[in-house]
């Protein structure tokens, strides 16, 4: 397998898009961006993180506090890479008229 295709992987996930995303935006704790994610698991939000940590796209900062404090913040990579994620996800919202119409053509002349 192709390295870039792996890289490829994680930013376009279902939750990487997402993740991407909202860290775009500000610097999140972990319940929060469960919470603006919607709908991801603990333990998928928790591998999204982690996975994308490990490509040096995203940043924790464990605080040595109790309770103990972790944001996660964007890297210069992870900026730059959750710009283009960013902008195919508006340019997809953008086009979903032209989608359905061609799906309903394609499914009309094959009925």
């Amino acid at each position: 397998m192709c390295p870039s295709r792996l890289i490829l992987e994680h930013v376009t996930s279902r939750w990487g898009v997402l993740v991407l995303a909202a860290l775009l935006e500000r610097s999140y704790r972990f319940s929060e961006l469960r919470r603006a994610v919607g709908g991801v698991s603990e333990k998928m939000l928790a591998q999204t993180l982690r996975t994308l940590e490990r490509d040096g796209f995203v940043h924790r900062d464990a605080k040595p506090v109790i309770p103990p404090r972790v944001d996660y913040t964007l890297t210069p990579l992870g900026i730059e890479a959750a710009e283009q994620v960013w902008a195919l996800a508006r340019w997809t919202e953008r086009r979903v008229d032209a989608v359905r119409a061609s799906r309903e053509a394609y499914d009309g002349a094959r009925a």
